[in-house]
């Protein structure tokens, strides 16, 4: 989701670490999502999906409820770019399915997202979108491990989009944001270059890193639900999002169960949590 207020938030090592807890939430409804979703399946299902899972680690959504939202989970098809309501639409062989999830734990939030093409049709276009989509993520983790201001994460998305044949475009209207005791807080995490470098990165920060590709034109409408985004061209769009803390040792991606190894490996970084025993 992409919304923010309030100040800047500094986390300790422990509080970290209480925000991995948090982030672990959220993974496991992704693997649970991952394992149902299918061809015949409605997107409500997969919102009750979540719900069971939350309520098996003791968590609730942070999205249900926020402005009004009145699902669990963020559920977008095909031309949807972000913020789709579950109902009764159901999932077809070929959709690209953006799921974006989150968790509240102890009063720490965790927020994530990921797309996957549902199984049972060939469709090649969708599948490439997806994997770009997710790669310009991991460009912008890795940045934020190695880069100085916020603004450094948007220029690696948007470097890598813009250097690919025939690249996506770049949807500018919504950004990532800073997380912590609030789901949406400063800084605005954009995924292009902009001319706002943005706060240094520091130790204590913890990011969503989110882009958002279209196949077509960026430009985008809201539905009359006055949630679900779509592109104005009717183009496909997809959503990969994950949770980022930086700390004294290095990054450690907190909704990651891997905390981040398989995808920073190509780009030389590991993950570090040598100083967050917790």
């Amino acid at each position: 989701m992409s919304r923010s207020s309030r100040s800047l938030e500094y986390k300790t090592d422990g509080q970290i670490c209480s925000m991995r807890k948090a982030g672990l939430v959220v993974a496991a409804i992704h693997a649970a999502l991952r394992e149902e979703v299918r061809a015949g399946v409605t997107t409500r299902r997969m919102d009750e999906l979540a719900r069971e899972v939350l309520g098996a680690h003791g968590a609730r959504s942070n999205f249900y409820g926020y402005y009004g939202y009145p699902a669990q989970i963020c559920v977008s098809v095909n031309d949807e770019i972000v913020h789709g309501i579950p109902g009764e639409r159901v999932l077809e062989a070929g959709d690209l399915v953006s799921f974006d999830c989150g968790a509240v734990l102890d009063g720490w939030h965790g927020d994530a997202a990921f797309s996957v093409v549902v199984p049972g049709k060939d469709a090649p276009a969708r599948r490439r979108l997806c994997e770009i989509a997710e790669a310009s993520m991991w460009h912008g983790i890795a940045a934020m491990a190695t880069g100085g201001r916020v603004g450094d994460i948007g220029r690696a998305i948007d470097d890598f989009v813009v250097s690919l044949p025939d690249p996506p475009g770049i949807v500018v209207d919504y950004v990532g944001h800073g997380i912590g005791s609030a789901m949406h807080m400063p800084p605005d995490v954009p995924n292009f270059r902009s001319r706002e470098r943005g706060p240094r990165l520091k130790p204590g920060m913890v990011l969503c890193i989110e882009p958002m590709l279209t196949v077509g034109d960026q430009a985008n409408r809201v539905l009359d639900d006055e949630w679900t985004v779509v592109t104005a061209d009717g183009s496909d769009a997809c959503h990969w999002e994950h949770e980022v803390a930086l700390h004294a040792g290095g990054v450690w991606v907190l909704t990651a169960p891997d905390g981040g190894e398989a995808g920073l490996k190509p780009f030389g970084i590991a993950p570090s949590t040598d100083r967050l025993a917790g």
